[in-house]
């Protein structure tokens, strides 16, 4: 579990959350607990975490059992919990944290089959390993048409194409059952010239099975809309990204949450009821730093966003 132990931008997420003493917040996801054992070391706060990784919360509750009598764990989507909110802070919430995107450790636990590095894992990619689709799924039953649009959509992959028709082609042979085999079905769909400038060639391509296999883009806005709205006046919502259709989907949604009236200026009267929710406290988003970037590496592609419930 020692692999959970690199929370991304902490002290920007400490003072992003503005953390009041007897204050309720929520930690969509969990990990190992490093940003929430931050949020309740030296507060007394009251902590809701979440993880649909049961494995995460595992590693949480051995990292915050000092803390035991003020969190509430949660093993589920945080973003189903948001539906449901009311049921775990009636009274709302003063802080709310989603760092989104997979933990150190599934990427480093081989068996999950999440890195284009772990060869011979097979694949899977579950961030909840209760669930029924896995990247096998997606690489061996989705049709060509569908692969193509995941990977291009997804992974923003320019060879998205190729690489769907030399997966099907392949697949028509052999099941295509590890990491390592897809990898090389990617690596072999780029031309020689460009297939190792930016960094490795299967990065698009895995990471957008895995936001397919885990629907990470889907419900996202409507998740941060509900927990914004469930905080107190004053709270704050920091949410960490680490791709650009993440990134744009928070910056779309508190712009969202941040309009005022829409109506035509020349309407004598509003008729919308549009009220502005909350003031968006990043203009751009915060990025690490270049110590963080030197000691964790993974932060590279990180964004943090936050915004206040007014």
């Amino acid at each position: 579990m020692s692999n959970y132990h690199f929370p991304v931008m902490p002290n920007e997420v400490l003072e992003g959350l503005n953390l009041k003493d007897n204050g309720i917040y929520l930690d969509g996801t969990l990990g190992g607990g490093g940003h929430s054992e931050l949020i309740l070391k030296g507060h007394n706060t009251r902590l809701i975490g979440v993880d649909k990784d049961g494995d995460a919360l595992m590693a949480a509750g051995e990292k915050l059992k000092d803390y035991f009598d003020r969190i509430t764990f949660i093993n589920d989507d945080f973003k189903n919990v948001a539906a449901k909110i009311d049921k775990y802070a009636p009274d709302g919430l003063d802080g709310v944290l989603l760092d989104l995107g997979v933990s150190s450790h599934q990427l480093d636990d081989r068996e999950r089959g999440f890195s284009y590095m772990a060869k011979d894992a097979p694949l899977d990619m579950r961030m909840n390993k209760e669930q029924y689709l896995t990247a096998f799924n997606v690489v061996n039953e989705y049709n060509e048409y569908e692969l193509a649009k995941i990977i291009y959509e997804y992974g923003e992959e320019r060879f998205s194409r190729r690489i769907a028709a030399n997966i099907c082609k392949y697949r028509t042979v052999n099941s295509i059952r590890t990491c390592g085999q897809l990898a090389e079905i990617v690596e072999k769909s780029i031309p020689a010239k460009l297939r190792y400038t930016g960094g490795n060639p299967c990065k698009r391509t895995f990471q957008a099975i895995r936001i397919e296999v885990n629907g990470e883009l889907s419900g996202l806005a409507e998740a941060i809309t509900s927990f914004a709205l469930k905080l107190k006046t004053g709270g704050r919502i920091c949410v960490i990204s680490f791709h650009s259709l993440e990134d744009r989907i928070v910056k779309n949604t508190f712009k969202e949450l941040e309009k005022d009236c829409i109506c035509d200026k020349s309407a004598p009267i509003c008729t919308c009821n549009k009220r502005r929710e909350v003031k968006v406290i990043t203009n751009k988003p915060i990025l690490p730093t270049e110590k963080e970037l030197i000691e964790n590496k993974r932060s590279a592609s990180a964004k943090l966003r936050i915004a206040e419930r007014v």
